[in-house]
């Protein structure tokens, strides 16, 4: 598994006897993007996916929304000068955007870094957060049964391989309306698990990603509402529950937003005309 998990000595409680033994947890570091060189975020990530992860933050942020709109993503050296390590940690990518692509505008910079439970913390005001979308959500005709949506979360599951040695992450995953799966990303943190999955459908020219499901392993937030929206998703489903500016964003963009998807049974909060 590479940088994606580390072993770590635990004290096993419970028994008679506490036992001590070595364990597998997910990794978590940092990630500094930069635009041109200069730094836009600082996002706590698992590593792996990284460009995938770089490129969905931008499409979120409406910085991107086509596959030309990049020119380069590539890992960067740390700081440089007396005495610094000039070696490449793979922690920073730097990205450069195609010629006439505006730089994003400095109002998106965050005033610290974000933390793997809050990609919108720092935000320097909510309107910065409703990002104008490229694309209307609420005429694509896609359509969808119970039935597939019930099948999404274990074929998901399934798909999940870190979480199998972890039991630490979260993912998100791309459907078609049948139930077949595109993409899974995994990630210590929600929103960048579905930015890796919105990142890779750019780098593969992909987007807007009509006629799609996104699934999360966890609660369905306004950000990722937001993410799905910007990507051209119509339909946004959750194992938990969604909050309720979630469910207000996904009625403005005519989004169908389903939540608690265990099993056969789910809570459809908007767009009930796409389950058919």
């Amino acid at each position: 598994m590479g940088r994606l998990t580390a072993r770590r000595k635990v004290l096993r409680l419970g028994g008679q006897t506490p036992v001590e033994r070595p364990d597998t947890l997910v990794v978590e570091e940092p990630l500094e993007i930069r635009v041109g060189g200069r730094a836009l975020v600082v996002t706590m990530r698992t590593p792996g996916d990284d460009m995938d992860l770089a490129a969905g933050f931008l499409v979120s942020e409406g910085v991107v929304s086509e596959t030309s709109d990049l020119r380069a993503i590539r890992y960067c050296a740390g700081a440089s000068g007396p005495g610094a390590d000039e070696g490449n940690t793979y922690n920073i990518l730097d990205v450069d955007l195609s010629p006439g692509v505006p730089a994003p505008d400095p109002s998106l910079e965050r005033s610290f870094y974000t933390t793997s439970s809050c990609g919108l913390c720092g935000k320097a005001s909510l309107d910065a957060v409703r990002t104008a979308a490229r694309w209307s959500v609420a005429d694509d005709p896609m359509t969808l049964t119970p039935a597939a949506l019930a099948e999404m979360p274990e074929r998901l599951r399934e798909a999940q391989r870190v979480f199998d040695k972890t039991g630490g992450l979260h993912a998100a995953g791309l459907f078609t309306a049948e139930g077949e799966l595109l993409v899974l990303r995994e990630d210590v943190g929600r929103h960048n698990a579905v930015d890796k999955v919105v990142g890779w459908a750019l780098r593969e020219g992909r987007l807007p990603l009509r006629g799609c499901v996104l699934l999360v392993s966890g609660r369905a937030s306004f950000e990722l509402t937001q993410k799905a929206w910007m990507a051209g998703i119509p339909v946004l489903a959750a194992v938990s529950a969604p909050s309720s500016l979630a469910v207000d964003l996904a009625e403005e963009a005519g989004m169908t937003l389903v939540g608690f998807l265990r099993g056969e049974t789910m809570n459809a909060y908007a767009g009930t005309h796409r389950l058919t």
